[in-house]
This record gives structure tokens, C-alpha cells and sequence, in this order.
């Protein structure tokens, strides 16, 4: 099957429910992770919040699903969504051909920077799927 060797970028921030968090000053763009659209396979379909939305650290904001399953979306911190990847709504296949780049899902200005200790590195990701798999 995918023999694909997967991605996991160093200066992104990451949780165990397969978001990653770019930080960009006091912003964090959101989005998941190569593991999570490889397990997911195609995605069908995604259900982002609303600019001006809160997101709670670690509780769900939005909905991806594909062929296999729906999956719920957590947030790696909390914060206001202050924009939203629109282009997926109608393409969230996007996901799947880049998930750290075009297949970004949203950005949240973090209301606690203390969430960031909370999240893992890279290595700890991959340690983490790797057990995980």
C-alpha cells in the first residue's frame, strides 16, 4: 500500500490527536497531520468553525471524513478562529496532496500560550504513531 515515507515537518508543534500547530507569533495555524490524512485516506469532506469561533485546547472544532470514517478535529490550543482554509470546503482532498501546506484548516489567535508546553515535537509524534501503528 503506501509505502510513502510519512512527514512530520520540525518547526510545527503537535498532539496526540494528530493536529499540528504552526506558530506564527501569537497566531497557530492549524491543520493534521500526514499520519492522520494516510489512516484517513480520501477525504470526502470537512467541517470547519466560523471565523470568530472559540476553540478549546484539546476539544473538538470541526469534523474530517472520508471513505473509511468521520473523525473529530481537536485543537492544539485554545483561541479565537481568526481565518478559515475555505478552499477545502468545496476540495478537501487538498488535505491529502499537502497537509502542511495548502491543506491547512484554520488559524487561531491563542488566548494561552501556556498550551504550547502541552503539545509534543516531531520525534515524539513519530515515537508516538509508530507505537501507536
Amino acid at each position: 500500500m503506501g509505502s510513502r515515507e510519512l512527514h512530520y515537518p520540525d518547526d510545527l508543534k503537535y498532539n496526540i490527536e494528530h493536529t499540528w500547530l504552526k506558530v506564527e507569533g501569537n497566531k497557530g495555524r492549524v491543520g493534521i497531520t500526514d499520519f492522520a490524512q494516510d489512516q484517513l485516506t480520501d477525504i470526502l469532506y470537512v467541517e470547519l468553525p466560523e471565523v470568530g469561533t472559540q476553540v478549546e485546547h484539546m476539544q473538538p472544532f470541526g469534523v474530517v471524513e472520508s471513505a473509511k470514517s468521520t473523525n473529530d478535529l481537536f485543537a492544539p490550543v485554545s483561541g479565537e478562529v481568526i481565518e478559515v482554509n475555505e478552499p477545502l470546503i468545496k476540495k478537501p482532498g487538498i488535505i491529502n496532496k499537502d497537509p502542511y501546506g495548502g491543506g491547512w484548516l484554520i488559524v487561531v489567535d491563542i488566548s494561552n500560550p501556556e498550551e504550547l508546553d502541552s503539545l509534543i515535537s516531531a520525534d515524539e509524534y513519530k515515537d508516538y504513531v509508530e507505537k501507536e501503528g
